[in-house]
């Protein structure tokens, strides 16, 4: 009997190379779903390489990196003086949590209509990067139930519901011996029951200046661009009968 299994692609559009090497992975690899960041100045350059191809693309929603959509002056809790978010640094130090509920509902609400805005259509998946903020969480239901979005929760190692599917995730990328294909593989041999499924997140990507000053995961950026791709993963996955799926599949 086949096991199911969900690899995600996150960071669309956070800079031109990041979009590369997700565009490679999609067009020749194992990733078949991809979370877009609207309000990154690439965003639309990812969408357009991906263009015409078969993708599951959803809502990264980013509050940590850039620019806000929202005029800052707006959403003071969500921004430093420069007018950019407050890194996800700020985040991890502070002792609780500094985010005001109806501010970020504000972002999460401009990304969205951003979002729809360059794909033409609603996200397939709705879900934010994981930031220590329950107002935040909290923020993406109020949205996602305001627009019926199919809203991916975030969990701390637990098994969540998306529609009627249980989706066990797993997500190495930031532990220092990190082997992308050896965490797919044991990931994809975990116990899901037979109406589970896994779920692979990882961040492919190529490496350019502004990733390397904005972002602390680098290097495993480009090893899970040369796993995806690798035609030993796909072998692997089809001598364990392990099939591929997407959120829409779900």
């Amino acid at each position: 009997m086949s096991k199911r299994m969900l690899i995600r692609a996150d960071d669309l559009g956070w800079t031109e190379a990041v979009n590369y090497g997700i565009a490679k992975s999609v067009r020749e690899g194992v990733i078949g779903s991809v979370g877009l960041m609207p309000n990154m100045p690439a965003a639309r350059h990812g969408l357009d390489l991906l263009r015409d191809i078969p993708v599951c693309i959803g809502q990264h929603t980013n509050i940590y990196v850039g620019r806000p959509l929202t005029d800052p002056a707006r959403i003071p809790s969500l921004c430093g003086e420069d007018g950019c978010f407050k890194s996800s640094r700020t985040y991890r130090a502070a002792g609780e949590d500094f985010v005001v509920l109806d501010e970020v509902i504000l972002e999460i609400e401009a990304q969205y209509r951003r979002f729809v805005e360059l794909t033409g259509e609603k996200p397939h998946y709705f879900e934010g990067h994981a930031v220590a903020s329950a107002n935040f969480f909290k923020g993406l239901e109020i949205v996602a139930e305001r627009h019926n979005l199919p809203l991916l929760s975030f969990s701390m190692g637990e098994p969540i519901r998306f529609r009627s599917t249980m989706l066990f995730s797993c997500m190495d990328s930031m532990k220092s011996d990190y082997d992308p294909f050896e965490s797919l593989k044991a990931a994809a041999q975990r116990d899901y029951g037979p109406d589970g499924c896994g779920m692979f997140i990882c961040h492919p990507g190529y490496l350019d200046d502004e990733i390397l000053r904005t972002s602390s995961l680098t290097v495993p950026r480009a090893k899970e661009v040369a796993m995806a791709v690798d035609p030993a993963v796909r072998q692997w996955l089809r001598e364990h009968e392990i099939e591929l799926v997407t959120y829409d599949d779900l």
